[in-house]
Formats: C-alpha cells, structure tokens, sequence
C-alpha cells in the first residue's frame, strides 16, 4: 500500500490554531511590533505546535532578501581557503543563511561565469576568499550587493578585507625566541613577490632592531615556500654564522625541511637551535620531530569575522578598508628545551 504525503502546514493553519486573521499571524511571524504581546505568544505558540515552517520565497518577496550568500574561492589546494570558509560557514549557518560555494581555480573567465551566476540567484552578499594574501582585483564595480574579501585583499581600498596580520604575527614569533634565551636568530621565508614573505621579514627585523640585535647572517634568505628551500637555507645559515641558535621560518614546510637539514649535520632541536614556522599547518607542523612551534593566522576567525561583516554590509553598515586580524602563537617542542 502506498503512503499518503503529509501536507504542509500553511499560516491559514497557523492563524486558525490561534485564533486571529491570516494578517494578524503573518505580522506575529514576520516580527511585526503591531502585535500585542498576548496575541504574539498566542500565534508563536500554535506555529510551534502546528511544526509550521515560513515559505522561503514568500518570505524573500516581502523582505527583498534570499537568506543566501555566496562564497567565491580561488584556492583550489584549499590549505588556507578550506579554513576560512568553514569559519565564514560557521557564522552564515548561525545566521541561518543558505550558503553557494564556487571554486573558480584561479581563473578569471570562470570567476566572471560564477559572479554572473551568483547574481542569477539573487545573493544577498558575497565573500571571495584568495589563495595569497597578495592584494586581488576588485569585483565591486557595478555590483548591486555588497562583497567582502578575505585573505586576499581587494585592491581597491574603498572595500572591505580582512588579512591576517603578518607583521604581527613575525613580531610575536621572534619576541619568543627571545624570551627562551636565543640571540643569533636567523630569518627564512619564501619568495620576494609575496606580499606575506616581505611583511613577516619587516615584522622580523623591526623586532630584532628593537632587541638591539642583528640578523644571524645579515641579511634574509627569500626563496620558495617548501621543505627543499628549507634544508638548502640551513645549510647557507650555518655556513654563514655557525653560532646561529634559532631561526624564525616564513611557513611550516621550510621550518620543516630547516629541522631535517641542522639534525643531519648533528645538531640538536631547540638544544642547539630553535626553530620556529608559520601557518600552523597541523599535517606538517604536529608531526614534524619534534613538533614545530608555529605561527597560527586563525584563519577560522578571520573567515567568521568576515562573514559577520558581510552581515553589516548587507545591513547596510559596511567598514570599508583592510583590517588586519590578529596571529597567534602555537608553542611546541621545536622551541623549548625540557
């Protein structure tokens, strides 16, 4: 035998439950302050007992809003884009908003095809989410909804964007090396062209300058951002200054590949030299031996944060300009000596 489908319950269901007009129990639902108090419970009270869900277009018709918004990444690896855009879906799902998420690879024409059909759908809002935190052009132009970019900041200084602080999060890794004791500390980070390799050097310097201290080595070691770079700057560190007794790494891949290179030539880690990375990536910076201490961008945070600002825009409440979110320090084995 077949099962009957069970019908949904409309808000005449509502309004009969509670007695009042279909007008009375729409206002009571839609939050409507020309409601008393009594009738207000009255209604809330039968829509809960009734199971009564609002239809989501009606509701968009009368408000103007979908209660969607878009996330639109370019980080296909998704090491840094996959933590921001659990942190942004964390706060839309509090917000009970129905999130779009396309992945456009680094690729224009496919980032003007999933614009076009974000809009289609009629968001409310968009967040574009970069695979550096070098600034990106700015989609703003003509657009009727408001966008906020996180990670990679907008060119345009008019949006809104939110980065992690990469000065800050140097100035805190470097102050910590300083606080167990190491003096002839050595700087390792990636290519020139990125903006966060140029930041988290300035913030390593200026950090070192206030110390009074020069850089082991006199100068800093650019190169790529992986374990490779890593084992070849460690071998060019302690060529240089073989008193070196720490090293600040611009990302957990070379902080890594630095720790294989100095246990190779027989010396100890934090015993001999610290090291600490950056990007607290947990697959590498847990298991490398022994653990890394690393420099964790909260990139959840950063996400949410955005997120909750995209609500503001929409709201109309939009806090243009780059706004830098704070790093923290993840403190492990690679620094401390027991």
């Amino acid at each position: 035998m077949g099962s009957t489908r069970r019908r949904a319950t409309t808000i005449t269901d509502v309004a009969t439950r509670a007695g009042v007009s279909i007008g009375t129990a729409s206002k009571a639902l839609n939050g409507r302050s020309q409601v008393r108090a009594e009738t207000l419970q009255r209604v809330l009270r039968a829509a809960e007992e009734l199971g009564y869900q609002p239809n989501a277009l009606a509701q968009s018709l009368i408000s103007g809003q979908t209660r969607t918004v878009g996330l639109l990444t370019s980080d296909s690896v998704g090491r840094f884009g996959i933590p921001v855009l659990l942190g942004a879906e964390d706060a839309f799902g509090t917000g009970e908003m129905a999130v779009l998420l396309c992945d456009a690879r680094g690729d224009a024409i496919r980032e003007r095809h999933y614009l076009r059909t974000l809009l289609a759908r009629r968001v409310d809002g968009i967040i574009v989410v970069g695979e550096s935190t070098d600034p990106r052009p700015s989609i703003n132009l003509d657009l009727p909804v408001p966008v906020v970019y996180a990670y990679a900041p907008s060119d345009d200084p008019q949006d809104v964007s939110f980065v992690p602080d990469d000065v800050g999060g140097a100035r805190i890794a470097v102050q910590h090396l300083l606080t167990v004791g190491r003096r002839r500390i050595a700087h390792v980070t990636g290519p020139t062209h990125y903006q966060a390799a140029q930041e988290r050097a300035a913030g390593t310097a200026e950090t070192l300058e206030e110390a009074g201290l020069a850089l082991s080595g006199g100068q800093v070691l650019f190169g790529a951002w992986s374990r490779r770079w890593g084992r070849q700057a460690a071998e060019i560190v302690l060529t240089a200054d073989p008193e070196t007794d720490a090293v600040f790494c611009g990302s957990d891949q070379i902080a890594a590949g630095f720790v294989e290179a100095v246990r190779e030539r027989g010396r100890r880690v934090p015993d001999d030299i610290a090291v600490v990375g950056y990007d607290n990536w947990e697959v590498l910076s847990a298991e490398t031996r022994p653990p890394l201490t690393t420099v964790d961008m909260n990139l959840e945070v950063l996400g949410r944060t955005a997120a909750q600002h995209l609500f503001a825009a929409i709201g109309g409440r939009a806090a243009s300009g780059v706004h830098r979110m704070p790093c923290s320090l993840t403190i492990r084995e690679s620094t401390v000596v027991e």
